[in-house]
């Protein structure tokens, strides 16, 4: 048990980091209520007048609907890929054994190999890669993002199904179960948790990426929701509060989706930690 002292402490550095977290998105919040010229010459300091000003010029720049559908079809076909590849490469290598167990390790060490490599180093190879193979618009935004995604989907895949108990197999195996009524009948309802969990990142993940979006994407009618602050800024100005208002507008339905699957987020991130 900790002391009333400690755990006093414990709750001070929790509101503090709280704070730290959340002073961002109150800043840019009260940033959307004021005009150009307040951003500019007073960041800190409260509007002179609370008006909606901004989001209404927003709102009649920025096709939303367009936007949100362009999103959301990247997004599911993204997703759709990359968990159909990561859930079959990685129930291979977390409950199929290898006469060469080296190859094995090689193979996982590849995938994980991943993590080290910041995607945004690859924005020219991958974008040559797309003008060869002539993907363009949405399209050549769903190779990049699913490679992006295969070894963080790996580590948690792979952990979560070595920790799931051997007899499982064998008992479905004895049952009559073949491979692939073993790998989608048994194991896969198995992996709700986990596959939660690599849903709800990958989706945050894409709702909010942007330099892939910015070189891929040409034409204003493919722009997804992380290029639609770019409406706003011109060759030679800015418009500051159109631009904060637009992030508004984005982030907040990601809250809002983020706060609903925090419990999963969590279930998945720990089951498999533990093996039972």
């Amino acid at each position: 048990m900790l002391s009333k002292r400690k755990r006093a402490g414990m709750y001070v550095l929790i509101a503090i980091i709280t704070a730290l977290v959340v002073f961002p998105f109150i800043w840019m919040l009260v940033l959307s209520f004021k005009t150009n010229s307040e951003i500019l010459s007073s960041p800190l300091s409260l509007p002179e007048v609370f008006n909606l000003d901004n989001y209404k010029h927003a709102l009649g720049i920025l096709n939303f609907p367009r936007l949100y559908a362009n999103t959301f079809f990247v997004c599911i076909v993204s997703l759709v890929v990359e968990l159909v590849i990561t859930y079959f490469s990685s129930f291979v290598l977390a409950r199929m054994e290898f006469k060469n167990k080296k190859i094995k390790k090689m193979l996982y060490g590849f995938l994980i190999l991943g993590l080290s490599v910041s995607p945004f180093i690859l924005l020219f190879p991958v974008y040559k890669i797309n003008v060869f193979f002539g993907l363009r618009g949405k399209l050549a935004l769903i190779l990049p993002y699913v490679a992006t995604s295969i070894s963080f989907n790996t580590l948690l895949l792979v952990g979560y199904l070595k920790a799931l108990p051997s007899e499982i197999d064998e008992a479905a195996i004895i049952d009559g179960c073949n491979i692939w009524d073993l790998m989608f009948r048994i194991i896969l309802p198995m992996t709700k948790p986990v596959i939660a969990t690599i849903v709800i990142f990958n989706v945050l993940y894409i709702w909010n990426e942007f330099p892939f979006a910015s070189v891929m994407l040409r034409e204003a009618s493919d722009y997804t929701l992380s290029m639609g602050a770019s409406f706003f800024k011109g060759t030679y100005t800015v418009d500051y509060g159109g631009i904060v208002a637009s992030s508004v507008m984005i982030i907040i339905p990601e809250l809002i989706f983020y706060g609903l699957f925090q419990k999963n987020i969590v279930e998945g991130m720990t089951a498999g930690a533990v093996k039972g």
